[in-house]
């Protein structure tokens, strides 16, 4: 079972364009926090409460040596948001079907299934376009 509250943060936590481009940049593999802020117009301490915003979401995790603090990803997590994701999609899908089956039964249409429009203008039976009135 998926702890919809941590789902929730750590979406939230990707939301923000900064945080989304530290987590993108620590795909790549772990990095110090002062070349993690260097590509943004904004102070280090910013940049630490960024990464504070992702690392309280469980997204990353960082440790300190000396005086470098080096940050990685938590792969762990984005694992629980593309189930969460999958999980969507298969029970949207499945409501689709669904939904394709009461249509064809309303609508029964011979020569095999729905028949899906093409265009915004209206055609005739013989497929040429009509003019609209309104």
């Amino acid at each position: 079972m998926l702890d919809h509250h941590s789902t929730a943060d750590r979406f939230r936590a990707l939301a923000d364009p900064t945080r989304l481009a530290l987590y993108e940049r620590l795909t790549e593999g772990p990095a110090p926090v002062s070349e993690l802020a260097a590509p943004f117009d904004m102070s280090l301490t910013a940049v630490g409460q960024h990464l504070a915003i992702l690392e309280g979401a469980g997204l990353i995790r960082s440790e300190k040596s000396g005086r470098i603090r080096t940050c990685e990803c938590v792969p762990e997590a984005i694992e629980s948001l593309e189930k969460w994701i999958h999980a969507r999609r298969r029970h949207i899908g499945r409501q689709l079907d669904r939904l394709g089956e009461v249509l064809d039964q309303l609508h029964p249409v011979t020569g095999g299934g729905r028949q899906r429009r093409s265009g915004s203008a209206d055609k005739n039976p013989q497929g040429k376009k009509t003019k609209r009135t309104t």
